[in-house]
This record gives C-alpha cells, structure tokens and sequence, in this order.
C-alpha cells in the first residue's frame, strides 16, 4: 500500500460508488468490508460484485448490529479500522449499538452508509428509509459525522475519518453517501494526500519531570491501558526498569506476556489490588481512561490513589475525568511508553516490585475465591487446548471470571463487551470479525444463552464463511447475572428466567456442529475434535460442571 498517493491508470471520470471501491482498497490498504446489500446502495454494490474491486472481501452478516460487532473483533484482532458498508434507516439504527460499543473502547470503525437523494434530505416526505436527520443521529455514537454533498470530496472525507484511526484516540467514523451520488461521475485525483501521521510526541520538559518522579519513587505502580497495546516491548522495558507492579485494563490484557511476575491483570476493582494502589507514592496511569468497568466494577467508589498521579493520553479532555492527575501529558500512549522507557533504561533500583506483586496475588486468591473457582478449570482447559488463542467475550458469566482469571500470551489476543457500553449479542459476531483478521490464530467466543440470542443467526454466517470459531456456550437458564443483582435488592424475579432453545439443534440447523459438556474432560474432548474449516458450538450445562468441578 502507498501511503503517500494514489495514481490512477487514467483520469478519465469514474463513478464515486468506484472511487470509494478504490481508495478503501488502494490508498488506505482495506481488504474485508461487512454490509448487507438493500436498494439504496445497488450502484455502491455494483462495484464490489467486479471488476475494479475484484481485490475486496465482502462478509454479509444477518443483521447490521452483527456487522458492526464483526468489523469491531476485526479492528480490535488488528489495529486496522473494521468497515461497514450499510443501508439507509433501519441499517443505521441497527448499527447504532455496535457504534457505541466502538465508542466507549476507543476502537476504529468506519460505516459507509447511504443516505436518500440531495434534494429531499430533511424534507420530511415520507420517504423510504428516511429519518429526519441521520447524520445527527450517528453523531452522538461517533467521532464525527460526515454527510457527502459533492463526490469531489469524498477523498478528503476519508483522510479524515483515517486521520482519526491513526493519529488521535479512535473510534467509529460515519460518511454517509446521498443515493443520487453513488453513480455520479467525478474524475479521480491524481495524487490523494494521505499524510503519514507522525504520532503525538510528550512534551520533554514534562516527560523529563514525570521521570524524575518515578525514579524517586519508592513503591511505584503502573497501570496500562487499552491505549498501549501496540507498545508491549516498551511497556515490559519500563515496569521492570521501575521494579513496579502493574495493573492492566481488560482491553491491555497480555502486553507483559503470558505470567509477568509484576503483571496484576484487570484486578483493579478487589481489596488487594486497592490497598496496593493506595498505598503507591508514584502512579504511571497511561493509555486508559481509568473508568468504572476497569477500576470499580463493584460499583462502590473504592479505587482511591494516595501517592501522586501522572496522567498519559492522547485525549486532552480524557485527562480531566475520573482521577485528578498530578502531572498530565498529552501524547499517544506507545510514543510515551517508548520515550519513558528509553529515559529510566539502565542500572535497575530495586524496589521490591516482584514481591509486592507476589503478594498481592497471594492475597487475592483468585482460583480459591468461590466467585471464580469454578472456571478456573475451564479456562485451564482452554489455555492447555488452544494456548495460542483469542478470546473474545459477550457480557456473561465466563467472560466476566475470564477478565480476573485469564493470562494472554500478547496483546489484542482478549477484548470483550462487558467494559464501557457493555452491550449484549457481541461475543459471536466479534469472534468471527477476528477471526477473518487472523486466521492464523484459533478463536473462542465466551457467550451466555441469554446473551447470544441477540446475535445467533450469525452462525450462518460463520458457516457460510468456514471460519473455524468454537462458540463456547455456558447456559446458565437465563439472565444470571441480573437474577443475583435483583437478589441483593430484594427484588422479586421478572424477566431474567427465560425460555431458551436446544441450542445443538439450532446449531445443526445452520449447518455448525455441536457438542454438549458438564465437566472439563468432556470440553477436552470436544475442543480436540473441533473442525478445521468450520464453526463448533460446544454447550456446557453451568449447574452440572459446577457440580463436576466441586466434587473434583
């Protein structure tokens, strides 16, 4: 991919439904888009059945929700913006939630819709699809916006929206296309600027005193989040310059690798690891919002900072919200990994940190904790099976011990929906999205059987696609997590004891093998006998692996 220009063969005109074809996959390297077709964007698909855009995959979910969830596992798998292509109106509304879910993780997104004709936008005639503004309706679950009124705009609308991806905090971007516009001529640049962002530096006068301080301190404790994850080398290099413990985020989950005697995992909401933080003199918070789902998932205001707090991120505003920084730079989160490290490499002063961490591990207990205990197996299993896996996680019972429990061996080989929006119906369509961005590594949804309905015919689209995805199903009866809130508040049960399908036949409707397990050498053995070229959905009856595993 040339990053600098994009030479077309000719200048002759072309439409703009080919020029978009063209700078996705030319100048901005796109190689998969998720959409479903619909008869707003027929000339948009007339260019991706052939011809000049031979080059680009089109992967067709059941619902726009689904698509959006897929190009989401797809970005977070790769650092590379997932991209939708979608239909005006109901597409839109569908996509929303996959949106916001891109959103509040920081994850690059970019939705290409269409939009009715130029002469009836805001109009309010009845039209098909129509919505009294969908531009503003997409604005509050995205970056920004963009309705195109001239196709000669249209490259600097996708500098922009790239502009976003790789040189401020990410997320969803929206260009939406009028219908009259997609075969509209326009005549192709001869060069399309596509600046190779340089990525923002910290200042040295700040970055010189946020060192100083960390050299000082004596119990220093670094937490790293989301933003890091393509900075693992510098990350390792300065905690162990530091001797300092560290704390990751769930989205930072495997930047130290696999068992880092100072990695303290997405803990940061249990006794230990507060008391820990309290009771640092020098914080290093960088790359991560510090939000509730990371830092208080209990939900009582408990994680406290006692000693001072720097502050790195690339969102200025991000800087004032949640902890009080004593120091705050702006800058992207590797630049100032790589920066902080290079400063505080050589003579290491030992600072306990490994003994620390050690302890407080020791202290949180987490394979004997009655909360956990019972997936630790599971996740054995798994790890022994497929160590070199992604998990991908819907908001459910497994995901939520997997983000105390799991270890991974590197970063983006973990991300689930249970952070930020915590939307449901994520954990299918997301495993399939990272799937095609790595089909080189094995992937593992974790979903509930209440969660998952919300996205289950997107096994069709695993089997259409042969993606080899084992759906790992905890079925629990219903809504577990919401039935034991209602418990503490003495409320009465409602809505949470559902009625749910055999899930194996619906499975075998589809085409996906099945298997159901109660205990982790059942799992074993339907993990070893998973296809190579397809999906496998592999049930497991909560109730009975419990049972299994207490009398173990």
């Amino acid at each position: 991919m040339n990053r600098e220009s994009l030479n077309p063969e000719r200048a002759t005109p072309m439409t703009c439904a080919q020029l978009l074809i063209r700078l996705l996959r030319d100048a901005y390297g796109v190689e998969t888009v998720f959409g479903i077709p619909g008869v707003h964007t027929i000339e948009l698909y007339r260019e991706l059945a052939g011809g000049e855009a031979s080059g680009l995959r089109h992967v067709t979910p059941r619902h726009e929700q689904g698509a959006g969830f897929m190009a989401d596992g797809y970005a977070r798998a790769t650092g590379k913006p997932g991209v939708c292509f979608i239909i005006t109106g109901p597409g839109m509304t569908n996509i929303a939630t996959a949106m916001a879910q891109a959103l509040a993780d920081s994850v690059p997104m970019l939705v290409i819709s269409s939009v009715n004709r130029r002469d009836t936008l805001g109009r309010g005639q009845g039209r098909l699809h129509e919505l009294p503004s969908q531009q503003q309706l997409l604005a509050g679950v995205s970056r920004f916006s963009h309705t195109l009124l001239d196709p000669d705009g249209l490259p600097e609308a996708l500098a922009r929206a790239f502009a976003v991806f790789e040189g401020a905090r990410p997320g969803p971007v929206h260009i939406e296309i009028p219908i009259d516009l997609f075969d509209a001529p326009v005549t192709p640049p001869r060069r399309v600027a596509r600046p190779a962002l340089a990525k923002a530096t910290p200042d040295p006068g700040a970055l010189a005193e946020a060192a100083a301080w960390l050299e000082d301190a004596s119990r220093p404790l670094v937490l790293l989040g989301g933003g890091c994850v393509d900075a693992p080398e510098a990350a390792r290099s300065l905690v162990e310059s530091l001797d300092a413990p560290a704390v990751t985020t769930i989205n930072a989950k495997g930047l130290l690798g696999r068992d880092h005697p100072l990695d303290l995992g997405a803990n940061a909401s249990l006794p230990a690891v507060r008391e820990l933080a309290h009771d640092a003199d020098v914080v290093l918070a960088i790359g991560t919002e510090l939000g509730e789902t990371d830092y208080d998932v209990v939900f009582d205001d408990g994680f406290v900072l006692g000693g001072r707090l720097i502050r790195i991120d690339v969102d200025a505003q991000q800087l004032a919200r949640n902890q009080a920084a004593d120091l705050a730079l702006v800058a992207d989160a590797g630049s100032a990994l790589e920066a902080l490290a290079a400063r505080l490499a050589g003579p290491r002063r030992a600072r306990g940190g490994a003994e620390r961490a050690r302890a407080v591990r020791e202290a949180l207990g987490l394979e004997r904790d009655p909360a956990f205990a019972p997936y630790a197996p599971l996740f054995e299993t798994l790890r022994e099976a497929l160590p070199e896996a992604i998990l991908v996680g819907d908001s459910c019972a497994t995901t939520y011990a997997a983000n105390h429990l799991v270890a991974q061996p590197a970063p983006r080989r973990f991300f689930n929906a249970s952070t930020g929006y915590g939307t449901l119906g994520y954990g299918l369509p997301a495993a399939l999205g990272a799937s095609l961005a790595r089909p080189d590594l094995p992937v593992v949804a974790l979903v509930g059987d209440g969660g998952v309905m919300f996205t289950l015919p997107e096994l069709a689209c695993a089997v259409e696609e042969r993606l080899p995805v084992v759906i790992l199903l905890w079925h629990n009866q219903g809504y577990e997590e919401i039935r034991r809130f209602m418990d503490d508040a003495g409320v009465t049960r409602l809505g949470v004891d559902i009625q749910a399908p055999d899930f194996p036949a619906v499975a075998g409707g589809f085409g996906c093998p099945a298997a159901r397990v109660a205990d982790p050498g059942e799992l074993a053995e339907a993990l070893a006998a998973r296809p190579a070229d397809g999906p496998l959905l592999i049930e497991v009856d909560a109730a009975a692996w419990a049972e299994a595993v207490a009398h173990a």
